[in-house]
């Protein structure tokens, strides 16, 4: 990567690193709801979190949880990016 691509402050550069972290946070979410209730239940039946099966616990709140955490993940990474690209409110 060349001296001007790292510095591009253009609205392409913006949204092309914009779209990448909400595809990084949509993959984590389709891992904890899809993945962690219905594809790996079976696996993660092993282990047990307050007397549930953490196949269960995912089905039923842990995916909730993550959720939360994604959306908290998201704002901290756009304001972050907002500042990289001075369009924060400041």
């Amino acid at each position: 990567m060349d001296q001007s691509t790292k510095n591009d402050k253009s609205p392409q550069a913006y949204w092309k690193k914009n779209i990448r972290y909400l595809l990084l946070l949509m993959g984590i979410w389709a891992l904890a709801s899809f993945g962690a209730g219905i594809l790996f239940h079976d696996f993660l039946d092993q282990f047990t979190i307050g007397g549930f099966t953490l196949g269960f616990f995912f089905a039923q709140q842990g995916s909730i949880y993550v959720f939360v955490l994604i959306i908290f993940l998201y704002v901290y990474l756009m304001n972050n990016l907002d500042k990289e690209f001075d369009v924060d409110e400041k």
